[in-house]
């Protein structure tokens, strides 16, 4: 079995749940299997946004985090359920504590994904029968399906599990990473979004093997130092171990100002909070973290001070967003005198390419407003062409 893990280095394997709303709610009423369902808001008011669907809807071209309503145009008998947190949540805590019983040596990325490092664990079979073991444990236990990527490093794991979608299992090694992930469009890379595409197609870098292959002054300039990161990223190289207690460290960024006088007006107040707000999320966007508990400061005259703190079921990065909850806290907590110092803190964070956004009812309602404006954007894209709109943001 020893010829299956290496001397030096790691095996570490990436599990995904396909689907995983959807999945659970299978799981719970098996006559949905099958069928296209779609977990989304309110079907009567045709409000909120696809958070997940089944793969047979997807073969209507449904997909996240298309509008209700036009899901519901590209398949009439679409099957829609409201989400259910609380039942996601509990799958999600057995997904996990079965991958627990293979490795201590778990860590959770997301509600549904984890990484789970086996090299210690020669002694219970190959990468591939253990793999193999996982995903028919978790089918036949939970009746949830899961796609798997084996790998020496987490990147490559990642980028493995993303190959066979449902119920694939797929190994990586780090001498396959020019056949296979090079002739890749970039975007296609874990860690790209659309708009780094945009700035890395502006450099004439438009497959991963360009980016593999670019030049470090140049990607430090369109950038930073997240550039030359995932260049190593599209070389196969990624050094992050798998760390259990990753989801639960506490780091934090934060500002906060001793005002040039004591103040007790609250427009002031809330103006400096304003403005704390956007230094905290410019952080954040240079560490490349979001938030996902905002704690504010308050300092009185006499130097009393007290802190208090909001955790939230969707990461948070723009200043407006955390200005909302820092508002909120503020309102609800100031006793009325003066004040002399304020904070915002952001704790709890998690790196960007892991965030991910557990989709709440709220969320539902904020977004079937906007539904709308998206009609309309959408036939003048049609008419004019994708380009016509840009985020402000984009304009830089």
């Amino acid at each position: 079995m020893q010829q299956f893990y290496p001397k030096k280095g790691r095996v570490i394997l990436h599990v995904d749940m396909n689907s995983f709303f959807a999945s659970v709610e299978m799981a719970y009423d098996p006559t949905l299997k099958g069928k296209p369902l779609a977990i989304a808001g309110d079907e009567k008011q045709r409000k909120g946004i696809v958070v997940t669907c089944s793969y047979e809807a997807r073969k209507f071209g449904i997909k996240t985090p298309m509008p209700l309503w036009e899901a519901k145009k590209l398949c009439p008998n679409l099957l829609v359920k409201r989400p259910n947190f609380e039942r996601y949540r509990q799958a999600s805590q057995a997904m996990f504590a079965l991958l627990r019983t293979f490795s201590d040596v778990v860590e959770p990325v997301s509600i549904d994904e984890g990484y789970i490092d086996i090299s210690a664990c020669q002694e219970i079979g190959s990468p591939l029968e253990i793999a193999n073991r996982i995903q028919q444990l978790l089918l036949n236990q939970l009746d949830l399906p899961c796609s798997i990527g084996i790998a020496p490093n987490k990147f490559l794991a990642k980028m493995a599990s993303d190959m066979k979608k449902p119920l694939g299992i797929t190994i990586l090694r780090k001498r396959d990473v020019p056949h296979i992930l090079w002739p890749l469009p970039v975007v296609e890379m874990h860690g790209v979004g659309e708009k780094t595409a945009i700035k890395l197609a502006a450099i004439h870098i438009h497959t991963i093997g360009d980016l593999a292959k670019a030049n470090d002054m140049q990607l430090r300039a369109s950038l930073g130092i997240r550039g030359l990161k995932l260049k190593e990223r599209a070389n196969g190289e990624d050094i992050r171990p798998v760390d259990p207690e990753a989801a639960a460290e506490n780091k934090s960024v934060g500002n906060s100002v001793t005002l040039p006088r004591d103040l007790a007006i609250q427009a002031e107040l809330l103006s400096v909070l304003e403005k704390l707000a956007k230094s905290v999320s410019e952080r954040m966007k240079k560490k490349g973290y979001l938030t996902l508990n905002v704690v504010i400061t308050i300092r009185y005259k006499d130097r009393k001070t007290i802190t208090r703190g909001r955790k939230l079921s969707n990461p948070l990065l723009q200043s407006e967003e955390i200005f909302l909850e820092a508002k909120s806290l503020f309102i609800e907590h100031w006793n009325g005198d003066p004040v002399r110092l304020l904070g915002i803190t952001g704790m709890d964070l998690i790196d960007e390419d892991q965030a991910y956004e557990q989709l709440n009812l709220f969320t539902f309602e904020k977004a079937a407003k906007l539904e709308p404006l998206h009609q309309v954007v959408n036939q003048l894209r049609d008419k004019y062409g994708r380009t016509i709109f840009k985020k402000g943001k984009d304009l830089d």
